[in-house]
């Protein structure tokens, strides 16, 4: 007997664990250069998992990232944001999130709030996301989609270096915009 398993059709109706599927997910940021054009990044290798009962009861979500797998398109910025100017991977090689609230705004967005860590610095971060749906893909996987940002000061994370231009101004703008594009797969009961 094959058992079909149904895609939830609301925020409210997720329920169980979801595993990040890395290959379809995206942890990205952008920030200012040079005072006049901007710089996008991501993180290669990201894992995490949300667990919630019905009507996101006892919500729970964390995610680990890879601090040495930024990806700026560029070697050599992504040598420099792995140094101890910025993410110092040798002594922080993760970066962390934890939920500590999760709720439902409205049908299509989910609030979560929780503790992100940087280096040796953990704040507090609020992120909406829109709820992009969910589905079972050909494989009987029920997957769900989220997508949101929020903005954060480097510097409140201990991310302090910067070079002043001569033109005024500094090389990197001390806020950054933190993107996600989140694909997650139900795991088996």
């Amino acid at each position: 007997m094959t058992t079909t398993t149904t895609a939830p059709t609301t925020l409210t109706a997720l329920d169980g664990t979801y595993v990040i599927d890395a290959s379809h997910t995206q942890i990205g940021f952008t920030t200012r250069h040079a005072m006049v054009t901007k710089v996008r990044g991501a993180f290669n290798e990201v894992e995490g998992s949300a667990t919630t009962g019905p009507g996101l009861q006892d919500a729970q979500i964390e995610i680990v990232i890879q601090a040495g797998s930024v990806d700026t398109r560029s070697a050599d910025r992504d040598a420099h944001l792995a140094s101890a100017d910025f993410f110092d991977v040798e002594t922080y090689p993760t970066l962390t999130f934890r939920s500590t609230e999760v709720i439902a705004v409205d049908a299509d967005t989910l609030r979560v709030v929780g503790d992100l860590t940087i280096k040796d610095v953990t704040r507090p971060v609020t992120i909406d996301f829109d709820f992009a749906g969910a589905a079972q893909d050909p494989f009987g996987n029920v997957r769900v989609g989220f997508e949101g940002s929020t903005v954060i000061n480097r510097k409140d994370f201990g991310l302090t270096w910067n070079a002043a231009l001569e033109t005024g101004g500094v090389l990197v703008s001390e806020k950054v915009t933190l993107e996600f594009e989140v694909s997650a797969i139900k795991a088996a009961a």
